[in-house]
């Protein structure tokens, strides 16, 4: 029998792999021509039927922010692993019981204490644990300078005490407030760069570099040389969201993912429209306010995709999503009655999947349900 959009309860996450697969074929072709493999990083959808389409390998290489989803991949037959999260006692001890059952899984971490830490473990366990050193290129986060070769170096030194250094690693966290093709540019080459110059510090104090990896969605679409780099990690680029289309990565028409909600009622007054999409459905994350154009929570659109010209979810309650008219413009509210159904594109994909335990599958555009396929929570 076949279902659509309408048969089912909302408020509730549909992906149109259509749109999901075009935006992967772009990546993969874009770094197939830059010379540099791609390892998907899974946080971003914490699905097994998503992973076997962004994967070049049932094995992977894959990213991961949690044990947990190293637990269900690997149960899944991904053995090609980074944990991208500064390594800790207790998960690496978690994470030694992996690579005991033959998963490849490679820690990061950014200070002497880890690193003796990891080799500790290492000696003690008999395996030879893979670590990358994380760079701190842009002030965004965590890592080393990648101009600190002594820094760099004593960590190498205590890694080879009985783990393995397997390279270097930064995450271009800064690039998600750049504005504008050029200044993505610059970004990307700031990271190539950072982290190739780390590398080479490295091999000159006589330690292996095999990798260098670079990433995030932004500047894996608009680096023009990756010389020097042996692979690239992203993730919000499967599903994109408005995030990424407010500094133009994407477009509108690129974001796979939106909310499925019910019109509940009515605050003609205040021109307001109610729904049952609040922040338990679109997560409360804002992305876009510090962007030229606030979208709100979300911008709201009819049952086929098509945005409402500036309609967008104004604010959230835990289960009440305001739908209004964008401050300061002169478009007309759609006329909605009780029950009518919306789809909400989301400011950030990954948090807004995050509030949802399964994706209704459907194809181009269609209201039509082709599969379920269901994703994860937890640490």
């Amino acid at each position: 029998m076949t279902r659509t959009l309408q048969d089912l309860e909302t408020p509730c996450a549909v992906l149109d792999e259509t749109r999901m697969q075009r935006n992967i074929d772009r990546l993969r072709a874009r770094l197939d021509d830059l010379g540099v493999r791609l390892r998907p990083h899974l946080k971003t959808t914490k699905s097994v039927a998503a992973a076997r389409r962004v994967m070049p390998t049932p094995q992977g290489p894959a990213m991961v922010s949690t044990v947990k989803e190293i637990e269900q991949f690997f149960a899944a037959g991904v053995t090609d692993i980074t944990y991208g999260v500064g390594i800790e006692p207790a998960k690496l001890e978690r994470i030694v019981e992996f690579r005991r059952r033959s998963a490849d899984v490679a820690v990061i971490l950014d200070s002497l204490e880890q690193a003796r830490l990891v080799a500790a473990v290492a000696r003690r366990s008999g395996d030879v644990i893979p670590a990358f050193i994380e760079l701190d290129v842009d002030d965004h986060r965590s890592g080393v300078k990648p101009h600190d070769a002594d820094g760099l170096c004593a960590i190498a030194a205590l890694l080879a005490d009985g783990a393995a250094l397997r390279g270097v690693l930064t995450h271009a966290g800064e690039s998600y407030f750049c504005h504008g093709k050029q200044a993505l540019i610059e970004h990307a080459e700031l990271k190539r760069s950072g982290a190739v110059t780390a590398a080479e510090h490295l091999r000159a104090g006589g330690f292996a570099c095999p990798e260098v990896s670079v990433g995030a969605t932004p500047t894996a679409h608009f680096a023009r040389d990756l010389t020097g780099v042996t692979e690239v990690r992203a993730g919000v680029y499967v599903f994109f969201d408005l995030v990424m289309a407010g500094i133009g990565v994407c477009q509108l028409d690129d974001i796979a993912l939106t909310v499925m909600t019910t019109v509940i009622g009515h605050q003609e007054d205040k021109g307001w429209i109610i729904t049952d999409g609040g922040w338990m459905a679109m997560s409360r994350d804002r992305g876009t306010a510090a962007q030229p154009v606030d979208q709100g929570y979300g911008i709201v659109c009819d049952m086929d995709g098509r945005p409402y010209p500036d309609l967008i979810v104004s604010g959230a309650n835990q289960e009440h999503c305001i739908i209004s008219v964008r401050a300061g413009c002169d478009a007309a509210l759609p006329d909605l009655s009780l029950g009518d159904r919306l789809r909400i594109l989301p400011n950030h994909a990954c948090a807004t999947a995050a509030q949802h335990d399964r994706y209704h599958v459907v194809q181009d555009g269609s209201n039509t349900l082709t599969g379920e396929w269901p994703r994860f929570y937890a640490w």
